[in-house]
């Protein structure tokens, strides 16, 4: 993360991208960051304190903390480490998630392992972004979680093993737990894949040259053959099947 708290540190105003949230009389999204290293977090404040939609209003070094404060303030967002003392990084997210329902989480990690991820995404989380990431992905990935967009990081299929992802047999049938993407239609399949690498609506109705009310029906039709039931069961779907993959 030395990248992130340098660029940070170094960080002065707001970038092109910005939202416009004050313009149209919305408040910022309140942000609580959640590390035990006090010189990370001092980055993270500097780097997200330069956008006008964004708002760090507290900071927590535990997760029993972040699950305290999150419960008097509730914030939008909580951006918390993977690796905490006492109370683990998954554990701190289900508590979250108990306490203050409406709060979103944005998993922090330098782990790519695809255990780690599905344990935050179980737990809870509504995002998982490595530290390694680039300064903006970091402000994109906050921005698409505090609007209900769930996050994965574009860098965790390519750096996680095809036998991990696609089972022990590295087939996509190999996976018991996973229902069989053969009962999708091509195009189902499509836009089921598509919404698992984080692209809005929006943006696949254009690819796909289709009308939003097409889509919709695409996407439901997949969602409901697939049993899941968000794009968090999705993601754990297609991370399970390779779609994620990069092939």
């Amino acid at each position: 993360m030395q990248e992130v708290i340098t660029t940070a540190i170094g960080h002065e105003g707001a970038v092109p991208g910005d939202y416009t949230r004050s313009l149209t009389g919305q408040r910022p999204f309140r942000l609580l960051l959640v590390d035990d290293h006090p010189v990370l977090r001092a980055g993270l404040r500097a780097l997200l304190s330069g956008h006008s939609d964004l708002d760090v209003v507290a900071e927590a070094d535990s997760g029993e903390k972040a699950v305290a404060l999150a419960r008097d303030i509730t914030p939008d967002v909580v951006l918390l480490d993977f690796t905490l003392p006492g109370m683990s990084g998954a554990e701190a997210a289900r508590c979250l998630k108990r306490e203050a329902p409406r709060t979103r989480v944005l998993a922090l990690s330098v782990h790519d392992e695809l255990p780690v991820v599905r344990r935050l995404l179980d737990a809870g989380a509504d995002g998982y972004l490595l530290k390694s990431s680039a300064c903006d992905e970091l402000v994109r990935a906050v921005r698409q979680v505090a609007a209900g967009v769930t996050y994965l990081d574009a860098a965790l299929p390519r750096s996680i093993p095809q036998p991990t992802l696609r089972g022990s047999n590295s087939g996509r049938r190999s996976n018991p737990g996973a229902p069989k993407a053969e009962r999708l239609s091509e195009r189902e399949t499509e836009v089921a894949k598509l919404l698992a690498q984080g692209l809005a609506m929006k943006e696949i109705a254009q690819q796909l040259n289709v009308s939003p009310r097409t889509l919709e029906s695409y996407r439901a039709r997949a969602m409901e053959k697939l049993g899941l039931k968000g794009r968090a069961d999705l993601i754990r779907y297609a991370m399970r099947c390779g779609w994620l993959s990069g092939d």
